[in-house]
């Protein structure tokens, strides 16, 4: 494939060597081993072709590329250095030296991690009389990513706890020294020791900076991990899929409404109705009963009236009644009755104390699609966007509603803090959305007004943007799968959640002791905590009140108006 630049615009000419880079792609693609050799003296259209192969994709690791020249020697050590597909990629140049008595082919590749540090290093030599002659320990190609020789490596990262903690600790010196943990900066800390480099972390202030220095090639890797996605890809690619990312939503915890039916719900249906229908007929009975032993002793007449309200008077655990029965069998009617009212009532009374004090809370939602009926919105970190995107694409409806009600910005603390008071949910990974919400929102006494949904949003595998067709991939992929493999992951997982609640309890207690020392000062101070009941809890037995004074209210008005009409 040959490219012209003679006479040709430059335009033209870059527009010929993508669609040129494209083509040897596409064979590169559809083929097992691939070797690309270029061929050209001028360093303008090498610097071009590196770009174009760069942008195009053209080279992974796997491709070795053998470039063809004759440059001088300060142009080849400003060349290869200068650009990516020369400097990281599996690539070596033979540079045709020509002297006043011979010929000679030198073979040249650059070492960004040696220990001298990067520098471009002289492999082989030709000439027409001895052949190939090796200078140093290498092959023609040689392995640049298997050790970093101690170098120092960018790589870029926020604070994202559990994954990634960052601490200010002072030195023996006096300096402060910035030290990295969490789950993904253990990980990196080991595949740092396989490797043989230390890393640094490039100053970002948004995950999108984060992984646009990686797409820039500034960065080596982003050090804490990110979900897999399609719209991620087309971007940079991603290392091996070490751990899986699941998406959480947090709410507010529903709150109590003020109902009237409290002094209602500690008794089914059934049980009231029974309870009904025995107070109309038991007293019916006990009517006729007393009526029969009346007429056979001739005693005085005891009226329906008092029989039923004495009656209900015992089943509302009020004193007897002042008249008993003179029979026998009315005597055994009124104990069954007695003995079922102190059952009842004592059953109720248990149930409404344990009601009240642990009340049923209104359902929440636990799904995606309980969620989407419900709220107003939903708020997720500026990392967020793609999944908007993602989900907006999908073809689950409930996703796309879902998308609808995405809102990108608030970080998590702010959107968490926003959902106490309003009417939204906030999206975010489980583990770093609990750690949040125990640092945060946890009360002394270990209660919380948020919650975290049952349901996952969306559980996928997740890993480390790196660059696309990163050559040290392999490597990366070979440490992490080790690290993986040793369950070293879900046990430093382990140890930052245990630390995380050792942390919050110590805090919890100090808080306590700071509370019952203010309490001591101002002598204020109380023996235990009791939750007191609200009106929210016992706004029936006040509407039962007042429901008993204004019948008992009207019933005094239509005595009096009785009274003064008989008069």
């Amino acid at each position: 494939m040959e490219v012209r630049v003679d006479g040709q615009d430059g335009n033209v000419t870059q527009a010929l060597l993508y669609h040129l880079v494209d083509q040897a792609r596409q064979v590169r693609l559809g083929s097992w081993c691939v070797s690309v050799v270029v061929m050209s003296h001028d360093p303008a259209f090498l610097t071009a072709f590196a770009e174009s192969s760069l942008k195009g994709r053209l080279l992974v690791w796997a491709t070795r590329l053998l470039v063809v020249t004759s440059l001088t020697l300060p142009q080849l050590h400003a060349l290869l250095p200068a650009h990516w597909t020369f400097s990281m990629m599996n690539t070596i140049f033979l540079n045709l030296e020509i002297t006043s008595s011979d010929i000679r082919v030198s073979t040249y590749s650059h070492l960004p991690y040696s220990q001298a540090g990067a520098q471009v290093v002289r492999i082989a030599s030709w000439t027409p009389a001895g052949g190939l002659h090796m200078l140093i320990q290498h092959q023609l190609f040689p392995e640049k990513f298997d050790d970093f020789q101690g170098a120092m490596v960018p790589v870029t990262a926020l604070p994202f706890p559990p994954h990634w903690v960052e601490e200010d600790q002072q030195a023996a010196d006096g300096t402060t020294v910035r030290s990295y943990s969490g789950t993904d900066g253990e990980l990196l800390h080991s595949v740092a020791s396989a490797l043989n480099f230390t890393f640094y972390v490039l100053p970002t202030t948004s995950w999108a900076e984060v992984v646009k220095l990686v797409e820039e090639r500034k960065s080596l890797m982003a050090a804490v991990y990110h979900m897999v996605l399609p719209q991620r890809l087309e971007r940079f690619d991603m290392t091996y899929a070490y751990e899986y990312a699941i998406l959480a939503f947090s709410m507010r915890k529903p709150s109590l409404s003020p109902r009237w039916q409290s002094l209602y719900y500690p008794l089914t249906d059934l049980v009231w109705g029974s309870v009904l229908t025995l107070l109309l007929c038991v007293p019916a009975v006990l009517i006729m009963v007393i009526r029969v032993g009346q007429r056979r002793d001739g005693g005085s007449r005891l009226g329906a009236g008092s029989v039923v309200q004495d009656m209900a008077g015992m089943l509302l655990g009020q004193n007897l009644p002042r008249r008993l029965p003179t029979t026998s069998s009315s005597r055994l009617l009124v104990a069954a009755w007695l003995v079922f009212a102190f059952i009842i009532g004592a059953v109720y009374r248990g149930n409404l104390t344990a009601h009240l004090t642990l009340p049923k809370y209104p359902p929440r939602p636990e799904t995606v699609e309980h969620l989407v009926e419900v709220i107003d919105r939903a708020t997720w970190g500026p990392y967020g966007a793609a999944f908007k995107v993602f989900f907006g694409n999908s073809e689950y409806e409930v996703f796309q509603k879902f998308s609808q009600l995405l809102l990108i910005g608030p970080s998590v603390l702010e959107g968490l803090q926003q959902a106490l008071d309003h009417n939204q949910a906030v999206v975010e990974g489980r583990r770093y959305m609990e750690h949040i919400i125990a640092e945060n929102f946890t009360r002394p006494d270990g209660s919380t007004d948020l919650y975290v949904g049952r349901q996952h949003i969306l559980p996928g595998l997740s890993a480390w943007p790196i660059p696309h067709d990163a050559p040290y991939r392999p490597q990366l992929d070979r440490c992490i799968m080790a690290v993986i493999e040793a369950g070293l992951y879900e046990k430093w997982s382990g140890d930052q959640m245990a630390k995380a609640r050792r942390q919050s309890s110590r805090r919890q207690r100090e808080h306590l002791a700071q509370q019952q020392q203010q309490q001591e000062r101002q002598g204020t101070r109380t023996g235990r905590s009791v939750t007191s009941l609200t009106l929210t809890h016992i706004q029936g037995s006040f509407m039962l009140l007042l429901l008993g004074y204004s019948i008992a209210g009207v019933s005094f008005t239509f005595e009096v108006f009785a009274r003064l009409y008989l008069l």
